[in-house]
């Protein structure tokens, strides 16, 4: 079947599905096959559960009815129809991707494009070759801007990735130790992002540029831009707000502050956010409104309140660069609350692992938060003779020194990557679930 006879069909479904734990009627499910699944054993529980089509690439599985589309290979199809879809749609598609903060800095974009336009963003991290496709086929006639989220781990990814979403614009957050294992290294990581700015570059589109970046601007060498900075030469020209624990800046003489980030990191995650929605004309006070109330989630630097101790919830990932960028920002909090750092291991970085891990503790070692706990192989390896410093083997270990701590007026900084899965402690911490 040909592309666009497929499509005729999709703009008959409520939408894509890949998995049937979340099938929703009338949607099309595409049978992807992974290392340890294959999709094309779950099309008749699709279908059952709602499903209008399932596209399969196994002849076994296929039934003669017209329920089942057999074709060569699902996941090319599903990426193949997501730049069919988008070609037909014609919308404005707005690229963003990076090492650190690209999820937050997508969320508060939305949140202000949205507040004069219809968009359509990716949705979490789905931001691979899968959720791409995802998310550019979550999108209909009725989208005006959508707002593509990017990942890679390895070169070329990002080039592929353009090449589906035909992005008219595009952000790069910054260039960071993230994804070492596959990248190679930092020259790589840039070699990877940068991608970006290649396919914008040679169809002629503009990138929003962060112009206090020299290594961004190093690698650019396109002058189609719209800037933000604390540079003179930036079109969006601001100042960044140190004053406050709370993430803030100036623009204009007036104060963009949120309620819910803290630290200059996350301020900086709000920068590209009031520059692009002056870009697209989105009202002034209207930008401020969606910068004071956006509220992360996913444990995305969520401030939690667990009756007298504030925990800083920050463990959605972690690599070199965020996690400096965490502990700094931790570090600079005048609180008179006793501050402790619950730290996990940083993952995908290769050889560069225990290097990495022991600068980390070499940081710590010398601020001025008072208890640091290290959680994970590579931490574990970690030299230090600091007393103030705890290494945990394993997650009990850890659960059992918190409970039996009793914190009282505490400060908790939660950072490790998602492996980690740092969020179990929580409850010891006196977090009640909302599940």
């Amino acid at each position: 079947m040909k592309i666009a006879q497929l499509h005729q069909k999709f703009l008959l479904c409520s939408g894509a599905d890949t998995d049937t734990r979340k099938i929703r009627n009338n949607s099309m499910f595409f049978a992807l096959r992974g290392d340890n699944f294959d999709g094309n054993h779950f099309a008749a529980e699709a279908l059952k559960k709602g499903a209008r089509y399932v596209v399969v690439d196994d002849k076994k599985i296929a039934e003669k009815n017209e329920s089942y589309i057999l074709v060569k290979d699902s996941l090319q199809t599903l990426q193949n129809l997501a730049l069919f879809h988008r070609k037909y749609l014609g919308l404005t598609v707005l690229a963003i991707t990076g090492s650190n903060g690209k999820t937050t800095t997508k969320e508060l974009i939305n949140s202000v494009l949205s507040k004069k336009y219809r968009t359509v963003a990716t949705k979490g991290n789905l931001n691979n070759h899968i959720g791409v496709p995802l998310t550019l086929l979550s999108m209909d006639s009725t989208t005006e801007i959508g707002i593509v989220e990017m990942g890679a781990n390895h070169i070329n990814e990002i080039g592929f990735l353009c090449s589906l979403a035909n992005p008219d614009y595009g952000y790069i957050t910054n260039f960071g130790k993230a994804h070492l294992e596959g990248f190679g290294s930092i020259e790589g990581v840039i070699q990877g992002k940068t991608e970006l700015y290649k396919a914008l570059q040679e169809n002629k589109k503009l990138v929003f540029l962060n112009a206090d970046d020299s290594v961004q601007e190093k690698h650019l060498n396109y002058g189609h831009t719209f800037s933000f900075g604390e540079t003179e030469k930036a079109n969006v020209k601001i100042q960044y707000d140190t004053s406050s624990s709370k993430a803030s800046l100036k623009y204009n003489e007036t104060l963009f502050e949120s309620n819910h980030l803290i630290g200059s990191y996350n301020a900086i995650n709000m920068a590209p956010a009031l520059c692009i929605g002056l870009y697209f004309k989105v009202h002034f006070q209207d930008i401020k409104e969606s910068l004071r109330n956006y509220s992360p989630t996913n444990s995305r630097s969520q401030i939690i309140e667990a009756g007298n101790n504030t925990i800083l919830m920050d463990a959605y990932n972690a690599n070199p660069t965020s996690m400096y960028a965490a502990l700094e920002n931790f570090n600079s909090i005048t609180t008179p609350k006793h501050k402790v750092a619950i730290l996990g291991d940083m993952f995908e970085l290769g050889e560069a692992a225990d290097h990495e891990h022991q600068m980390i503790v070499n940081f710590v070692d010398n601020s001025s938060i008072n208890e640091i706990y290290l959680l994970g192989d590579h931490f574990q390896k970690v030299q230090t003779n600091s007393n103030f410093i705890m290494k945990f083997r394993d997650i009990e270990s850890l659960k059992k020194h918190i409970k039996e701590g009793n914190f009282y007026n505490t400060y908790f900084l939660i950072k490790g990557s998602r492996g980690m899965a740092l969020e179990r402690v929580l409850e010891d911490l006196g977090v009640i679930s909302e599940t």
